[in-house]
């Protein structure tokens, strides 16, 4: 084996190989040389820069980064280069060389220069892989039209940014609502260019938000100007020479320049044609020290593979973070720690315009697979008190293991949301169960949060789900019953209140304000059989006319999660 615990390697020089100088590659390269002075370290990477930030470039575009220097230079504007790793870390890196054959056996690695076209066998008693990973390109008519980009790679971000001025650019068209998408749709928008986002699933970040978050999170993108296109595939790209316009499986939609954002695959040819071990999720398979399945080898960023903190499946999780974390366990495994990472919760988090968006843990969709008994509530609130200025809308939704009452996930949308996802995060590293987090300490001062937390409010209306209290219907389950005239609506808001919007589209509706619910549902809801369902604006009133309705001898009766803040569908004026 290579890596923890070596005496002999206690008296000698290490060589170590990093294949890839970004995120994992150069942590790894700097957290070693902090660790261990006489390491020979080497980095080779086949482009031109090194330890770049690319999780800003969307930022570049919106021109809230004036210069792309930021993505590549320290704080104090010192350039991150050969010479700065050079003489400020004892690394030695090799841009334009590229890795074409690692050879197990004798431990040495095939290295092109690509400037000089030379060949060299480069040596190493220990090898990290931080390959990365490359956007997906779509194999259809009209794909190398000129204006059409990946924004993936630094020479592309700026290229973007020329061709925008070039030539007044004033329709963009995006394939793909993952993060980089929807980033990148603000970052159009911002700047006053006509943005339509073409996505092939029935939502925007379908890897981030279930249906009916997803649904709500697009109306204030919509409201701003962006063209949703969802559920439709792009079949092919039209022009000349340069695109003009992307054609779908429904439409044809105008495009000055078009952003393919469909996702990326990690990187792992040089892996698998050295006979090392791929996982479940295409990417390399490494343990919990970060290793391969060659000892001597590690692989850690967005070509290596993670497990799931809470379903414990092996996942593809291409993040920054992830791909920074992962070169510092490498570096001081290959020091003899012997440090486990512990996996990821596939946390991101996405602003849009008028929204945020955040997400830990797993989903509907993840916590199914994962044969998880679990129960979800919907809840809405403000980010702070109401009266303070600056008080917005935020939405939660809360997963849990109905037996154990331990949080397996959450999503949020609206105002704030990056502390409540982050609070989520610890909790749910820790084990919290719903429990816990109804009596977290949270800070509370009126510019900040309300006396209890939006997260404090959701764990309590869960546990009411989960032991019977509460009986609520999600709002994607009652978009279709709503029309079925078994089914009546009553909405216990103020009369102003129904008068200025309702729910649209329902067979049977009954404006009920809560504080006529005791002395007059007999006479407006006269048979205690039907199925109700009560809804208020954030859902607090709706849950206690369901309680006053059931002593009152209703039998079914349910609360509507979210009320009118977390419903998505159509609403219309009263009458």
């Amino acid at each position: 084996m290579c890596g923890g615990g070596f005496d002999i390697w206690q008296n000698m020089a290490k060589k170590v190989l990093i294949i890839g100088g970004v995120a994992a590659g150069m942590k790894t390269a700097s957290r070693l040389r902090r660790r261990d002075k006489d390491a020979e370290i080497t980095v080779i990477e086949r482009g031109e820069l090194v330890s770049y930030g690319a999780c800003g470039f969307p930022y570049y575009i919106s021109d809230e980064v004036k210069n792309f220097n930021e993505f590549t230079h320290t704080p104090q504007g010192i350039a991150r280069d050969v010479e700065y790793f050079k003489n400020v870390k004892g690394i030695d890196v090799l841009i334009r060389h590229e890795a074409q054959k690692i050879n197990r056996e004798a431990k040495t690695v095939t290295v092109l220069d690509k400037t000089s076209g030379t060949v060299t066998d480069m040596p190493y008693d220990v090898l990290v892989l931080g390959t990365g990973a490359t956007p997906v390109h779509l194999p259809i008519p009209g794909a190398d039209l000129d204006g059409i980009h990946n924004f993936w790679f630094p020479w592309e971000v700026e290229q973007v940014k020329a061709e925008l001025a070039a030539n007044n650019v004033t329709d963009v068209v995006i394939v793909g609502a993952g993060f980089i998408g929807m980033e990148l749709a603000e970052a159009f928008n911002n700047i006053g260019v006509k943005v339509s986002v073409v996505e092939m699933q029935d939502r925007i970040l379908p890897q981030m938000l279930d249906l009916e978050m997803a649904e709500l999170a697009a109306k204030p993108v919509a409201a701003a100007g962006i063209n949703l296109c969802l559920g439709e595939k792009t079949v092919a790209f039209e022009g000349a020479e340069r695109v003009t316009a992307v054609k779908t499986d429904t439409r044809t939609v105008p495009a000055q320049m078009v952003i393919v954002a469909v996702g990326v695959r990690p990187n792992v040819e040089l892996a698998r044609e050295a006979g090392l071990a791929i996982g479940p999720s295409g990417c390399i398979a490494v343990n919990e020290y970060m290793q391969t399945s060659d000892p001597c080898i590690y692989a850690g960023g967005d070509c290596a593979e993670n497990t799931h903190r809470v379903s414990g499946a092996k996942i593809f999780a291409p993040m920054g973070s992830t791909a920074n974390k992962h070169g510092r366990v490498i570096a001081d495994n290959i020091c003899g720690d012997m440090v486990k990472y512990p996996g990821v919760l596939g946390t991101g988090l996405c602003r849009m315009p008028g929204m945020e968006a955040g997400s830990t843990g797993l989903n509907e969709r993840t916590a199914a697979a994962a044969g998880i008994d679990f129960e979800s509530v919907v809840v809405p609130g403000n980010d702070r008190l109401a009266y303070m200025p600056g008080a917005g809308r935020i939405v939660l939704k809360l997963f849990a293991d109905r037996a154990t009452h331990k949080v397996i996930g959450a999503q949020a949308i609206g105002q704030s949301v990056d502390k409540r996802i982050d609070t989520l995060v610890a909790a749910i590293s820790m084990g919290a169960t719903l429990e816990d987090l109804s009596e977290f300490d949270i800070g509370y001062a009126p510019p900040f949060n309300g006396p209890i937390d939006n997260i404090a409010t959701a764990a309590n209306v869960l546990l009411n789900k989960i032991e019977g209290r509460l009986r609520s219907i999600n709002p994607k389950d009652f978009k279709e019953l709503r029309k079925d005239k078994a089914y009546t609506l009553v909405d216990v808001r103020t009369p102003g209140e129904f008068k200025a919007r309702r729910i649209a589209g329902c067979a049977n509706i009954v404006n009920l304000p809560l504080d006529k619910v005791r002395a007059h549902c007999c006479e407006a809801l006269p048979d205690k059989d039907a199925k109700l369902v009560c809804s208020c604006q954030i859902d607090l009133r709706g849950y206690e006319a369901e309680t006053m309705l059931r002593a009152q001898g209703y039998k079914n009766v349910q609360s509507l999660e979210g009320s009118m803040s977390g419903w998505p569908y159509e609403t219309e004026k009263g009458e």
